[in-house]
């Protein structure tokens, strides 16, 4: 009975599993089958003609201002100082010549008086000399000889006393030098940034009194990339007597609130390129950075101020300013030809920012993909879309008519 029981069971089991292939196999005729795959759409891209036009390169860096001219006041005479001017503070201001401190100058009028005692008394023994070898000469024709010795009429003589009065008249210039080094200043207007001694102090010849800059002209030192130098006519050749063309910089700070620009030319380039970081270090000169300007309340150019500079730079001719995004590998570009498909084009780079790059090596005509696709191959279908690049405001007051 039991062996009835399981022969039963595998008999039935078996028929399950029967009837289930036959009905797979009946989906499996009904569901019909497809002959080709679907075609994916092509991808929508944003293009754009190009159109070359000749653009003015803006470069852009920043630095520090300093002073053209730097130096320290040294007193030439020893004395203690009995006479301070007004200005003669840390931050004052002063005039070419104005003098600022002034040393006691009584032993240096006595030196001056005693001085001009030895020119007279020189004068006096050189009149004296004169008259002797006259006198000399005339008794040396009463004799009716021709030839006459040079120490009978008194020639070694009178020229001793002549070199023994410019003897004194150089003494009592350099009296009166000294008397007049009594008082010190400064050759150029400027302004005192720091002072190191003050009223009733004795200093000795050779002694820094001040540290003083002039106000005539400050620099700023830019540092350059290569790519930014080669854009730039910098004055780096020696010119002998010729007209030089100095680049215009635009400098600009952040005062307050407020923005405020101040105008400079590019005057020259450091001696050597900086061996660090590589770069060129041009220097910009701006005049009378500390005039006022009462148009615009504009705020003196101080030292040590921080700036942005913008350089007016060379003319690129056949240049076109593309998107960052449409930029592939640093130098590459996608361009659709006439059936749409795209292709790499490779370009020269020649300035670039944040949002755009200026580019030579594209001609007119040409459609540019100015939309960013990823995994981009060459030969692919793309469906283009007319677009307009909106340029920087500075690109296009860069650009020429």
């Amino acid at each position: 009975m039991p062996i009835i029981s399981r022969k039963g069971t595998l008999t039935f089991a078996v028929l399950i599993v029967g009837l289930l292939a036959i009905v797979a196999l009946a989906m499996l005729k009904s569901t019909p089958k497809r002959t080709a795959r679907e075609a994916k759409p092509p991808v929508t891209v944003d293009v754009v003609t190009v159109s070359p036009i000749s653009v003015v390169a803006k470069i852009h860096s920043q630095g520090t201002v300093a002073p053209k001219r730097e130096i320290n006041l040294v007193s030439q005479v020893a004395g203690r100082i009995v006479l301070v001017a007004d200005q003669y503070a840390n931050g004052g201001f002063f005039k070419a010549g104005e003098r600022l401190l002034q040393i006691e100058p009584q032993d240096y009028k006595f030196a001056v008086i005693r001085a001009e005692a030895q020119v007279a008394k020189a004068q006096e023994a050189f009149a004296m000399e004169q008259g002797r070898s006259r006198q000399a000469k005339r008794e040396w024709r009463e004799l009716g000889d021709k030839t006459a010795n040079a120490l009978f009429l008194r020639q070694p003589q009178l020229k001793s006393a002549q070199a023994a009065l410019e003897s004194a008249k150089a003494d009592l210039n350099k009296a009166q030098l000294d008397l007049d080094r009594t008082g010190i200043s400064a050759p150029f207007r400027g302004r005192i940034r720091e002072i190191f001694v003050d009223l009733g102090q004795y200093v000795n010849p050779g002694v820094p009194v001040a540290r003083v800059y002039s106000t005539n002209t400050v620099e700023i030192r830019l540092p350059l990339t290569d790519r930014q130098a080669a854009l730039i006519d910098l004055p780096v050749n020696y010119q002998d007597n010729q007209a030089i063309s100095y680049p215009s910089v635009t400098l600009r700070s952040n005062v307050g609130e407020n923005t405020y620009e101040w105008q400079g030319k590019i005057v020259r380039t450091d001696a050597s390129i900086d061996v660090k970081s590589r770069m060129t270090y041009a220097v910009a000169q701006v005049q009378n950075p500390f005039k006022s300007n009462q148009k615009n309340n504009r705020p003196p150019l101080n030292i040590g101020l921080f700036v942005e500079a913008e350089i007016t730079g060379k003319e690129i001719p056949q240049a076109v300013i593309v998107p960052k995004d449409a930029l592939y590998k640093g130098n590459q570009v996608l361009l659709l030809n006439e059936n749409n498909e795209a292709y790499y084009h490779t370009i020269r780079v020649v300035q670039s920012d944040v949002d755009q790059v200026t580019t030579i090596g594209l001609t007119a005509g040409d459609r540019l993909v100015s939309s960013r696709i990823p995994l981009a191959i060459t030969g692919m279908k793309v469906t283009p879309r007319v677009a307009t690049f909106e340029l920087d405001q500075n690109s296009i007051e860069g650009y020429l008519e």
